[in-house]
């Protein structure tokens, strides 16, 4: 029962970083908007950072996470990198298309990307995913398995949810829709991508 308790305590916790609005949500409604199955394979290469993240952490190294210069620096190549992408967005629709563009066509190569060029996701683990970390050694390594993939599965029902709805979206309201979501997804990274890097300018001045 102590042991149920713990899983519930980890859905509820991952629940706070994987419902947050960010650029991984932001992608994976656009890729969403192509194929239903999107959110599962941007999940995947989200999970291909996340579980050598965890690992680390484990070993203790989230330390590393804490520093001034590699959060200032994650954030400024983030914050880039988001810029970048909703360039790409924006001229995929004037290209006619809502076929993603600038090196992330691929949902898993997105999802891992993302991952790691996230401050924020980072810190969520440097922070309240390393306690989750230190509370599953009470149960062994039994119980730091069952930590991260349930964590993890969090990671893929939300996903999964969003570009399923976003694809019956898309296939209701046509390929206009589809160019409104890139517009709006392309919106949010750049104010995403100026926050990164403001942030990690004021952190590192």
């Amino acid at each position: 029962m102590v042991f149920a308790a713990f899983l519930i305590k980890v859905v509820l916790l991952s629940l706070s970083g994987v419902l947050a609005p960010g650029p991984i949500t932001a992608i994976t409604v656009a890729h969403g908007g192509r194929s239903a199955n999107a959110g599962a394979r941007v999940a995947v290469g989200h999970g291909l950072v996340e579980f050598p993240l965890i690992v680390g952490i484990f070993l203790g190294f989230e330390y590393l996470l804490k520093t001034v210069e590699v959060r200032g620096a994650i954030g400024v190549i983030g914050g880039l990198f988001l810029l970048f992408m909703s360039y790409g967005m924006f001229r995929s629709i004037k290209n006619g298309g809502v076929t993603p563009a600038i090196g992330f066509k691929s949902p898993v190569v997105a999802g891992a990307v993302l991952s790691i060029t996230s401050p924020y996701f980072l810190i969520w683990w440097a922070t309240v995913g390393a306690s989750l970390i230190v509370a599953s050694q009470e149960f062994g390594l039994i119980g730091f398995v069952a930590m991260a993939i349930c964590h993890w599965l969090c990671d893929l029902v939300w996903y999964s949810f969003l570009s399923n709805l976003s694809f019956r979206s898309g296939k209701f309201f046509g390929n206009r829709f589809q160019q409104i979501v890139f517009a709006v997804c392309g919106v949010f990274l750049i104010i995403m991508g100026a926050k990164f890097i403001v942030d990690a300018a004021q952190l590192l001045s």
